[in-house]
């Protein structure tokens, strides 16, 4: 190979590569929230900083939630459940099984395990974690689920 070609195919996978790192928002990979089940507990880290903590409602006996490492991939301000027939703000999800991290009516059971294996909050927590992920776009997200 000719050292211009060799030129040219570098000059090329460096420009692939700047378009690509270009194409991240600035605040990847600097959001974090920590799912403790055995604690029922989400601890939201932004910059690696503690900057939340927060009481969820996770899986009731049967339905589990599953712990994992999850980017969310979709958001809705505004859900109705029809298959659980309530309505879920500010929902993220984080599972393609359906599981999401959403705002709950029934605040008085978070602290204790009481949901279908989705996250609950209360409505102002996923209020604020639903602003979060918008702003640190889901690939800057990551959702940490633990026992």
């Amino acid at each position: 190979m000719r050292r211009n070609d060799l030129n040219g195919i570098l000059v090329a996978v460096g420009g692939l590569l700047t378009a690509i790192f270009l194409a991240v928002p600035a605040h990847a990979a600097s959001l974090t929230a920590t799912v403790d089940l055995s604690s029922q507990r989400m601890t939201v880290f932004v910059d690696g900083k503690q900057r939340f903590s927060w009481p969820v409602s996770t899986g009731k006996q049967g339905w589990s939630t599953k712990p994992g490492s999850y980017t969310p991939f979709a958001q809705r301000e505004k859900f109705y459940s029809d298959k659980w027939k309530m309505s879920l703000p500010y929902l993220t999800w984080i599972g393609r099984d359906g599981t999401a991290i959403h705002g709950t009516y029934q605040s008085n059971k978070l602290g204790r395990t009481a949901s279908h294996g989705c996250i609950r909050l209360s409505i102002s927590n996923a209020r604020t974690f639903y602003r979060l992920v918008e702003k640190y776009g889901y690939w800057g997200t990551e959702v940490i689920v633990r026992r």
